[in-house]
């Protein structure tokens, strides 16, 4: 996958090997969810394909990653999921098509949950998108979107946020 800032490409991507699950059964660094809501409940290591919508995490300095810091959205954290969706099948359709449907689809779902228009806002968004070997080695074909405070990390939700 491949991180995008709002139109603005950062070197950023998740490397294939070495991903584990996001569980209460992996290692004890691994970040937990509550069972029945699925809400991660203990900040640990997450695999970077088992992130959902709401989950929350904060930046990690590698450039290629397997894994994110996971941490409930209660406790400070720098980003947050509020969309996922999966593109189409078939061939590798290009770096610019997929940056093209993640801006898109991540720039229609962003007034809607944070409840102000992006371009008035202090909130901002960037997609993690497959790259061409996810897509082929992994069938990686799902899009993230996701939003960060511009003024530094927050506690709790950035939904409804209006801001």
């Amino acid at each position: 996958m491949r991180n995008t800032v709002a139109g603005r490409v950062l070197a950023v991507g998740i490397a294939l090997a070495g991903i584990g699950a996001l569980s209460a059964c992996g290692s004890e660094d691994d970040a937990t969810r509550d069972e029945g809501t699925q809400e991660v409940t203990e900040a640990g290591n997450a695999d970077a394909f088992s992130l959902q919508v709401g989950d929350c995490f904060d930046e990690t300095e590698d450039e290629e990653f397997s894994e994110v810091p996971a941490v409930p959205c209660a406790e400070s954290h720098d980003n947050e999921i509020y969309e996922q969706f999966d593109l189409e099948d078939g061939d590798w359709p290009g770096v610019e098509a997929v940056q093209t449907a993640a801006d898109d689809r991540c720039g229609a779902a962003f007034e809607p949950f944070v409840g102000f228009p992006y371009e008035d806002s202090e909130i901002d968004f960037f997609s993690m998108t497959p790259t061409e070997g996810s897509w082929d080695e992994a069938d990686d074909r799902t899009v993230q979107c996701v939003a960060f405070d511009l003024g530094g990390p927050v506690e709790g939700t950035l939904e409804g946020a209006a801001r």
